[in-house]
């Protein structure tokens, strides 16, 4: 039995653009709908969602008939205890939020690898390992762990280029969200400075040898975030869909 392979990480320094969305509701068959639906990659939130540990081991079982679709999980902080609990569940893509610095790109680099290249703890028998039937899993595990950072701060804004050049960070995330608020645009995703830095950004992670990637429920922006550039590109969320989909379904009869 070998290492699963990452597809997602393959297809994005191949520089091919991945095609994800965002799932927050929480539950496998949200996700196992999701999976089937031919997104790249599907973005499993516990930062903004109440979504805890066995319920994404759950919506990774949900995934397993769709390899073409690869999971994302988004951790709720970039610490080594709880990154290496998702790592033991069979997690090999990461989307770690709030990093700031390039010490703290490094550390989350590090909760991903094993020493002396990193700080992982060792599992025998976890389901990463296909309990512990993958053979050489502790020898190759880091060659299909996929790590992204998240920079949503004026602090990550001004260390990005040192940290699109952290060793073993695999892409660099804009969040639009966190980081138009944190320049005084709060809910101002779409104003003209917020997308003129963004495109700016995706710009210096290119330049800086990485992979960009964002999240924008916006059509237009979406395109325009392609064309500058950005190869991981989540196009909608499962909450968004829903709402807006109930929403014009009802208003279609009551009108």
């Amino acid at each position: 039995m070998d290492v699963p392979a990452n597809t997602f990480k393959r297809a994005i320094y191949a520089g091919r653009q991945q095609i994800g969305l965002w799932s927050s509701l929480a539950n496998h068959l949200s996700v196992e709908i999701l999976a089937g639906s031919g997104f790249d990659w599907l973005l499993i939130d516990t930062e903004h969602s109440p979504n805890e540990l066995p319920q994404v081991v759950n919506q990774l079982h949900a995934m397993m008939e769709y390899p073409a679709t690869q999971p994302i999980v988004r951790p709720p902080v970039n610490d080594t205890v709880v990154i290496k609990r998702f790592l033991d569940a069979g997690v090999q893509s990461f989307l770690i939020p709030m990093v700031d610095t390039p010490e703290q790109a490094t550390a989350a680099v590090a909760a991903t690898r094993y020493p002396p290249h990193g700080v992982r703890g060792f599992a025998s028998a976890s389901r990463a390992s296909r309990y512990g039937r993958v053979s050489d899993y502790y020898a190759r595990a880091h060659e299909e762990i996929c790590v992204l950072v998240q920079i949503e701060s004026r602090l990550g804004l001004d260390h990005l280029d040192a940290i699109a050049a952290v060793p073993g960070v695999d892409g660099v995330f804009i969040g639009p969200g966190d980081l138009s608020a944190a320049l005084g645009h709060l809910g101002g995703q779409g104003d003209a400075a917020i997308v003129t830095l963004i495109e700016d950004m995706i710009g210096r992670i290119g330049k800086a040898g990485n992979r960009a990637g964002i999240l924008t429920g916006d059509e237009t922006l979406a395109r325009r975030y392609i064309a500058a550039g950005c190869v991981f590109t989540a196009v909608g969320s499962d909450v968004g869909i829903l709402a807006r989909g109930s929403e014009a379904l009802a208003k279609k009869f009551r009108s």
